[in-house]
């Protein structure tokens, strides 16, 4: 037996295991497909208080359809793993609600390539994503021109760069903090003003959580995000 047929022997009784562990009490599906693979084990997973915990998972031979169960309390970022023993991690994040979300992608471009069908915030976060991308690419020619810059030891153009970037960077959070507080009543604005704005000034963040209805600061994220503000204004 290979090296990989062990690895993948040892990841189908895993999968099983977890599988078997399902509950009639599911509320969500994961409907999905990965055009071009063929053998594999795909997982359901989120983030647990300290590491990510599988929820469900599917052994994949010869067929490139999956579903995947579990049962979530209320709106919460998930992902779909795929191992396919190849040393790289691939994951698709995605924000799922109770009921069906669709997932489509390739093996090839597993994390570029999908395409999520879902809830509401999952809407929501590829609207926001789709903004940030842009940032991000400009952020990339920066770094290619300040590279060029050193280079060429022109620290005139490196100043100038690295000031460019802050502002970037600035825009990038102003940005974000607009688009958590113009979308309030959904469970994106504390998930946003947590793992998106750590370094902006604590004033926006105060004011993203100030401006959440009382259901969304009831929320998985809006209690961590009080959570954070309390923690923060302690040690002040």
């Amino acid at each position: 037996m290979t090296k990989l047929n062990k690895v993948l022997s040892l990841l189908i009784l895993v999968a099983l295991a977890v599988s078997c562990g399902k509950s009639s009490n599911d509320n969500f599906t994961l409907k999905g497909s990965v055009k071009g693979l063929k053998k594999g084990v795909v997982y359901l997973q989120k983030d647990g208080d300290s590491s990510i915990v599988d929820l469900d998972s599917m052994v994949i031979s010869g067929q490139s359809e999956f579903t995947l169960h579990t049962h979530i309390d209320e709106p919460i970022l998930l992902y779909l793993k795929l191992f396919k023993n190849d040393g790289a991690e691939h994951y698709i994040p995605f924000f799922a609600d109770k009921g069906v979300t669709e997932i489509t992608t390739s093996l090839k471009g597993f994390n570029y390539d999908s395409e999520i069908k879902g809830s509401k915030q999952q809407e929501l976060l590829k609207e926001y994503l789709s903004v940030l991308s842009r940032y991000n690419d400009k952020n990339l020619d920066i770094i290619e021109e300040s590279f060029k810059a050193r280079e060429k030891n022109d620290s005139i153009a490196v100043d100038s760069l690295n000031r460019l970037a802050d502002h970037l960077i600035k825009r990038k959070y102003a940005y974000t903090i607009q688009f958590a507080m113009n979308n309030k009543d959904s469970e994106i604005a504390p998930y946003l003003a947590l793992y998106e704005t750590r370094n902006a000034n604590p004033v926006y963040i105060d004011s993203i959580y100030n401006s959440l209805n009382p259901e969304i600061k009831n929320s998985l994220y809006g209690k961590k995000l009080s959570e954070v503000i309390a923690n923060r204004n302690s040690n002040n």
